[in-house]
């Protein structure tokens, strides 16, 4: 059979969030479902690192789509074209758009709707799109995966969407995560914070992510503890929007950028604790990546976050900016607690594999086939 894929996040070097998600259940399904020809679909120059297997076609539709109204023309015309042009048996789209038009089986991921709830965190003319097709693209779909239960609900409830039709596939976590030796260890701090043990956020600049309060309860922290540095792995979602850092804190707080897969599963494993602030979230892979490193885990109580960490995570309201330090303050001050967190986020991350989450996904995927 002839299956689509919508690739368009797979950017060699930028894999961030849809990207990573993409990579790491189409990669799988292409390996173990050989007997099936894989569309895999582009909209710029495609890495053949992303050509998984021989089974695997690339295919690339210009134009990229860099804004929602070239998002609305790429599928209406050139992705809607291909899918006829290539005779697709089935479409599996890991962002949550899909073909308006088209007659043939399509299968969306949708991660989580913050764009419905919070549309002021991006630009109008983003929010706009999403708050307009969205609910279009789940309503057209044939099946709805999503990545958590909280998301789930959130989904069926804003678009009045059967329970049925959304199944909960819980994203995994890398092999490469892992608990580091205390050489390493040393040898990241030294690189990146002088030799200073550090609290680590890891996502993108984006309103939602919520780094403001956290540079604020960094600073209320850090007037009492010194020599705990913060380390912020993340690219800016909207270049137009900068973040305010408090100036007493400004030499202990480090932007490392976006940074690629080897240095961030080091930089983690290095890491005192992750401090993990959003109050909106599909999943919140960082969580699960810190706790396969034997990292223990501050998390905000919103959404489905409580629900990934359990009991590995301290937990705190993410609007709440002396909470949070609080919550710094009890990682750095309760050696039980933390040694509690890691043994606990140790065992919880078991439960997340991107294997596992493959196989779920392919199980819904020939449903359709």
């Amino acid at each position: 059979m002839n299956i689509a894929i919508n690739c368009r996040h797979l950017i060699s070097g930028k894999l961030e969030g849809f990207g990573n998600y993409t990579y790491e259940i189409t990669k799988r399904i292409c390996e173990h479902q050989k007997e099936h020809t894989f569309y895999l679909i582009f909209d710029r120059d495609v890495d053949d690192s992303f050509v998984f297997t021989k089974n695997c076609i690339p295919i690339k539709l210009s134009p990229p789509t860099r804004h929602p109204f070239l998002t609305l023309f790429w599928t209406r015309y050139p992705l809607h074209n291909a899918l006829k042009r290539y005779k697709i048996d089935l479409f599996w789209s890991p962002d949550g758009i899909c073909d308006l038009l088209s007659s043939i089986p399509q299968i969306i991921t949708i991660h989580d709707l913050n764009f419905e709830h919070y549309p002021e965190d991006s630009p109008k003319w983003v929010s706009w799109y999403y708050r307009r097709y969205y609910t279009q693209y789940a309503s057209k779909a044939n099946q709805i995966i999503t990545v958590s239960d909280y998301s789930k609900n959130d989904i069926c409830n804003f678009y009045n969407i059967d329970q049925e039709k959304i199944s909960v596939v819980y994203n995994g976590v890398s092999h490469e995560f892992g608990p580091i030796s205390n050489e390493e260890k040393n040898e990241y701090q030294t690189s990146y914070t002088k030799g200073k043990p550090y609290f680590i956020f890891v996502g993108s600049i984006h309103p939602r992510k919520n780094v403001e309060r956290l540079l604020q309860a960094y600073a209320s922290f850090h007037k009492n503890n010194p020599e705990y540095q913060l380390l912020i792995v993340g690219s800016n979602m909207w270049r137009k929007k900068s973040l305010k850092v408090p100036e007493a804190i400004e030499e202990n707080v480090i932007f490392t950028g976006h940074i690629q897969m080897e240095i961030l599963t080091k930089l983690m494993a290095s890491a005192f604790a992750l401090v993990y602030p959003p109050y909106f979230e599909g999943f919140g892979i960082p969580l699960v990546e810190a706790m396969k490193c034997g990292v223990p885990v501050l998390s905000s109580d919103r959404t489905c976050l409580p629900e990934v960490a359990g009991n590995a995570a301290l937990y705190f309201d993410p609007f709440d900016v002396d909470q949070m330090a609080r919550s710094m303050e009890e990682i750095t001050s309760n050696p039980s607690k933390r040694k509690e967190l890691i043994e606990n986020g140790l065992k919880k991350a078991q439960n997340y594999n991107w294997d596992q989450a493959a196989a779920k996904t392919w199980d819904i995927l020939k449903a359709f086939l």
